[in-house]
């Protein structure tokens, strides 16, 4: 076999693989993906109306949950009142607030315990002891000591959100190579320059994996605290629906929450790979 023939038989066998790869089939038939999820969504919802309006109880008893039209129709009447945008903007301000703070504080924790031996000493085994505790278990501490039940729920935020972030960070910060630092400190870089132009650029991806785990933790927090000790806020609305037993309400507060939580999930997400956007596509990943 003569060179060009194997060129030919390579360049084959490159194409099949090509054609075989899962990542070359998603890129080639986005519209196809996103059909799925919607048909996946709307058979969910047709399976949830047959259920409730048949009163089907087969262990499970969908006999005594809303229908969809009733759900619908609680939801319309409920966005043309003032007070669900009013719990919506609580809500909002206070997973912003809560998440905000704890990007802020986590990131730079991480990085200080994955560089600083002196820090990792000193507030590592803290971290370690207080990551397992749930952050809905902070809410007697929250209401101790805050003199408000808004900063408390703020707090309680915050602490839901800090560790994934500060976790994520630690390990993205020791996995960094230290030929890269090498390299820097090489060329005369100082601490700030391996700051800037390795650590920071280096560990975003894991960054932001902390940051996407955060945002769905901190949803989760701020709803149970906003039904314990809120007076506003989607969370408290639904709690107050199932208190005087309107169901139909209640599905209306869970189905808000999940698309809150989609949204932001969302821009999480979409800034990231705005940000890492230099980073080939595995590694972005």
């Amino acid at each position: 076999m003569t060179a060009l023939e194997q060129l030919d038989v390579l360049s084959g066998t490159e194409d099949v693989v090509e054609e075989h790869d899962p990542a070359t089939r998603r890129r080639s038939s986005p519209w196809r993906s996103r059909l799925v999820r919607v048909a996946s969504v709307l058979a969910a919802i047709l399976a949830w109306q047959l259920l409730t309006a048949y009163d089907v109880r087969l262990w499970l008893r969908f006999d005594t949950l809303p229908t969809v039209t009733g759900v619908v129709s609680a939801f319309g009447t409920q966005l043309q009142t003032d007070l669900f945008y009013l719990d919506l903007g609580q809500s909002l301000i206070r997973i912003l607030s809560g998440f905000g703070l704890a990007t802020v504080v986590g990131v730079a924790t991480g990085i200080a315990l994955g560089r600083s031996e002196l820090f990792a000493d000193v507030l590592g085994p803290l971290t370690e002891l207080a990551r397992p505790i749930p952050a809905i278990a902070v809410v007697p501490v929250a209401i101790l000591l805050f003199p408000s039940d808004e900063a408390g729920i703020v707090f309680i935020t915050f602490v839901a959100a800090f560790f994934p972030i500060m976790v994520s960070t630690r390990h993205a910060v020791r996995a960094l190579p230290t030929l890269w630092e090498d390299s820097v400190r090489t060329l005369g870089g100082g601490r700030w320059d391996v700051l800037s132009r390795v650590v920071l650029p280096g560990i975003l991806p894991g960054v932001f994996g902390g940051l996407s785990v955060g945002i769905g933790v901190a949803w989760i927090c701020v709803i149970s605290a906003e039904m314990i000790s809120g007076r506003l806020g989607v969370g408290y609305r639904t709690w107050q629906a199932y208190t005087i037993v309107d169901y139909p309400g209640v599905f209306v507060g869970m189905i808000t929450i999940g698309i809150l939580g989609f949204l932001t999930s969302g821009a999480v997400e979409l800034l990231g790979r705005r940000v890492t956007r230099w980073l080939p596509r595995g590694e972005r990943a």
